[in-house]
């Protein structure tokens, strides 16, 4: 596993539990409003063993709940289910951030037990998908495929989530997404928040009244959609 680091405490990323998070290594988006730039554009050097964080999490047995995984992307690592496993059996729940490109790893690490949330971003409209990751080498056929096995599923809680930024998303782009993950169990519309170290320091979010425009114009589709960090 290549850990990039973790924090030891979050009320914020693992719904109704306290967590740690860890940071995976690399992704295969660039996206250029990506709050963890670092982990997509820089070279790995300080990282963190998997026997320095299972020493970490075996201490705090008791005291979390549970342990976020994201990046960067998460389903990039060959050895996550077996990275998982040993935190499974300390007790600890898992969720899964995800880019959703891999909709086949991502059945598989949802069938095999080890993980009890997903999270996956939705980067915008299908149209303007490759403008809004970063790269035209992605496919929106992938990205279909993993919303549809979350919506079909029936076992694990997900959500769905887009950062909402003023350089690439529009009142449009949102009633085209409330169309295509029409029902979802949840879906949050998040500010997007400059932490500096970003791959494109232009970018910028909205106000909060515009935030509310738009989760409402995603609730004629997707009614428990919510806002997020406004």
């Amino acid at each position: 596993m290549k850990i990039a680091g973790f924090q030891k405490l979050t009320l914020l990323d693992f719904p109704g539990k306290t967590a740690c998070t860890v940071f995976t290594w690399g992704c295969n988006l660039r996206c250029p409003f990506c709050h963890n730039a670092g982990l997509v554009t820089e070279p790995l050097t300080d990282s963190v063993t998997t026997d320095e964080l299972y020493a970490f999490l075996r201490k705090r047995v008791g005291l979390l709940d549970g342990v976020c995984v994201t990046g960067g992307e998460p389903l990039l690592q060959p050895d996550l289910p077996d990275f998982l496993l040993p935190i499974r059996d300390m007790g600890y729940a898992v969720k899964l951030d995800t880019n959703g490109t891999n909709p086949e790893k991502l059945r598989e690490i949802c069938e095999s037990g080890l993980i009890d949330m997903v999270a996956m971003d939705i980067k915008n409209c299908p149209e303007k998908y490759a403008a809004t990751a970063g790269t035209e080498r992605i496919s929106i056929d992938a990205v279909h495929r993993s919303v549809r096995y979350l919506m079909q599923q029936g076992k694990i809680p997900y959500e769905f989530r887009t950062t909402v930024v003023r350089q690439y998303h529009t009142a449009e782009d949102f009633a085209a997404i409330g169309k295509w993950i029409r029902g979802a169990d949840a879906y949050f519309l998040q500010n997007f928040r400059n932490t500096g170290q970003l791959i494109d320091n232009s970018v910028s979010g909205f106000t909060p009244s515009e935030m509310r425009q738009f989760l409402e114009i995603v609730r004629k589709d997707v009614p428990n959609a919510a806002l997020r960090g406004i």
